[in-house]
């Protein structure tokens, strides 16, 4: 039983909290006593070289892998563990099932369901999984499908669809659970060049118009440096350097954060 960490944040806290989290694969420590808050409206950038962490960040929050130390909470309430007594046990899957609703998460593969429609895609977790009725579910797809400009598109199933639109309508899919944080992993890393423009422009209006909270690991600096509230770079599971995107790309103050950039950069 973990009764280091507290039952619940005090109110005003993060909206997401990783306290102390490590994640192993046998001898190897991806994630290593990783401390991290992302508050209300944020929109928090994760770059670093491959291997660093990035992605099982995203996997961790999003319950798809469990964490060895530690604890993540989500708007006040422990996530990956639940209350017993006076401390917290590691959370079982109904309490899982329960929390996860609060997040959605887009992929670097769309993982569309493909003998749906675009629609169809959008609905079948609001009703299966929240309940909802097929019309509230339909009335819901249907404007968050205009809101990726992928209404048109609505009754195609995904192989009559492009890359870029089918992570149009992944992104319309995890909105349909109203989640309390959105994350993003390499969303255009499977797209062609052509095409990432259209899904970040999707990205960049849910960010700018919506106020949705946000956690995006990328690649693309260009775009991390233009639609961040705040940008961590990480190395061998720890955040090495985190800062504004000014000051993280024009005065990296951290040697590997300097090596990356210059790599990165260079290459683009």
């Amino acid at each position: 039983m973990d009764t280091k960490h507290p039952l619940v944040l005090p109110e005003g806290g993060p909206l997401v909290r990783f306290a102390d989290v490590t994640k192993r694969y046998g001898d190897l420590t991806v994630l290593d006593q990783l401390n991290l808050d992302v508050g209300h409206n944020e929109m928090v950038s994760i770059i670093g070289p491959s291997g660093s962490g990035k992605t099982t960040v995203l996997r961790v929050l999003m319950t798809l892998e469990a964490i060895n130390d530690g604890v993540i909470y989500l708007d006040g309430d422990p996530l990956t563990h639940m209350p017993k007594g006076n401390g917290l046990v590691v959370a079982n899957e109904k309490y899982l099932r329960q929390k996860r609703t609060g997040i959605g998460m887009v992929f670097q593969q769309f993982n569309l369901f493909p003998h749906m429609t675009a629609l169809q895609n959008c609905i079948e977790a609001p009703i299966q999984v929240l309940g909802m009725n097929r019309d509230e579910a339909e009335d819901r797809a249907i404007d968050l499908l205009r809101l990726v400009g992928m209404y048109e598109k609505k009754d195609q199933h995904p192989s009559r669809l492009s890359g870029g639109q089918q992570q149009r309508v992944a992104i319309a899919r995890a909105l349909a659970m109203r989640p309390k944080v959105m994350l993003l992993d390499e969303v255009t890393s499977a797209l062609d060049p052509e095409v990432i423009g259209e899904v970040l422009n999707v990205i960049r209006s849910l960010n700018s118009e919506h106020n949705l909270t946000m956690i995006m690991v990328t690649h693309q600096m260009g775009f991390a440096r233009e639609i961040s509230d705040r940008v961590c770079f990480f190395y061998a599971g720890k955040i090495a350097e985190q800062g504004t995107p000014d000051q993280l790309f024009d005065d990296p103050q951290n040697d590997r954060t300097k090596q990356f950039l210059r790599a990165v950069l260079d290459a683009n």
